[in-house]
């Protein structure tokens, strides 16, 4: 993997310069971005002995706490311009729920460097190394770790081989490719903890999860334009005694349908419907339908968040809150605002 010089050189004096290190995720965190978060901040803690600080909106998914440091993740930093900021798998600034309140992280008053992998990032950084090709952040980090000689230890080839894992759906998602192969073998000879992650992550659902996923499945509603959708509202979640987070990974079930062109999920959220967007085509751009609803994310997984409620007559639609919208169904999406979420 390719970094320019002067990128490495600038970010490395980011780093070295700053009294204390801020690592930022992007909210509703997935694999990918709790392990880049630690990852990362782990490897800056040991390589150049900084006091460090890991920061997200939203909290940790139980299927993630296994992690090293993942109890030391806490809510919204306060920085100063003696600091520096590194933001892990964040698409776009609005992702981290701090692009309102703290302007100030996103306007070049803070020294910062922004490490991502999806194709919409806009290069908010001082310092960008934004690789659209890599499976995930925390590949990114491996890559970056070797550029500048920092040593790695088990807890930290366990965060980012966790990363990896779910990003590329346990190695069986088409952005798994020998590179990938590759970085993951290095991340196990270097200690990372690979039964305890499998077990933890892909081998253990609690029963509230399974009541929840049970609720997507019936609920699946096939489209006339080969999509298979589903919706989950907000007493479903509490019926199930489920949180939003437990919803991840029940999208694979929706898009394992045979014959489908692509998968959506739809979900209730404190006044918001969040659409998960998957798709197995080649010739489907998930992502260009995600950024109707300003929304965004790849190719074959995406996501989007809108204003409104759920109401389900022939087929789910979402009921903006302002009337002079109109909804959003299985088979036609229309365009409304929205934050992008690739989860």
């Amino acid at each position: 993997m390719f970094f320019p010089r002067d990128d490495l050189t600038k970010a490395k004096d980011i780093l070295q310069h700053a009294h204390h290190v801020f690592c930022i995720c992007h909210r509703g965190p997935d694999g990918d971005a709790i392990g880049s978060l630690l990852g990362m901040g782990l490897f800056i803690e040991n390589a150049l002995q900084k006091n460090v600080t890991f920061h997200c909106s939203d909290d940790v998914p139980d299927m993630f706490l296994f992690l090293p440091g993942a109890e030391r993740i806490q809510g919204v930093p306060a920085v100063t311009v003696n600091d520096a900021i590194v933001f892990l798998d964040c698409a776009e600034p609005k992702l981290t729920e701090m692009h309102e309140t703290n302007p100030q992280f996103f306007d070049g008053s803070i020294p910062s460097i922004n490490i991502d992998h999806h194709p919409s990032n806009p290069l908010f950084g001082s310092v960008n190394f934004v690789i659209p090709d890599a499976s995930s952040a925390c590949e990114i980090i491996v890559h970056l770790a070797d550029a500048f000689s920092w040593s790695f230890t088990p807890n930290i080839a366990t965060c980012l081989l966790t990363g990896m894992y779910t990003d590329t759906g346990g190695l069986l998602h088409s952005n798994t490719s020998s590179q990938v192969y590759r970085t993951v073998a290095r991340l196990l000879r270097e200690g990372g903890r690979h039964q305890c992650m499998v077990q933890t992550i892909f081998r253990t659902v609690k029963i509230c999860t399974l009541k929840l996923w049970g609720r997507v499945l019936e609920n699946i509603v096939v489209t006339e334009d080969g999509g298979a959708v589903a919706a989950v509202r907000q007493g479903d979640f509490k019926a199930a005694g489920a949180k939003y987070s437990d919803l991840t990974n029940a999208i694979d079930y929706v898009n394992a349908v045979p014959g489908m062109r692509f998968s959506l999920i739809l979900s209730e959220r404190d006044g918001k419907v969040k659409g998960s967007l998957r798709t197995l085509c080649d010739d489907i751009d998930v992502s260009a339908m995600a950024s109707r609803f300003g929304g965004g994310g790849h190719r074959k997984a995406a996501g989007f968040s809108v204003v409104g409620n759920l109401k389900q007559e022939l087929r789910w639609t979402v009921v903006p809150h302002s009337s002079d919208h109109d909804g959003v169904g299985g088979g036609g999406l229309a365009s409304s605002p929205g934050c992008p979420d690739d989860s």
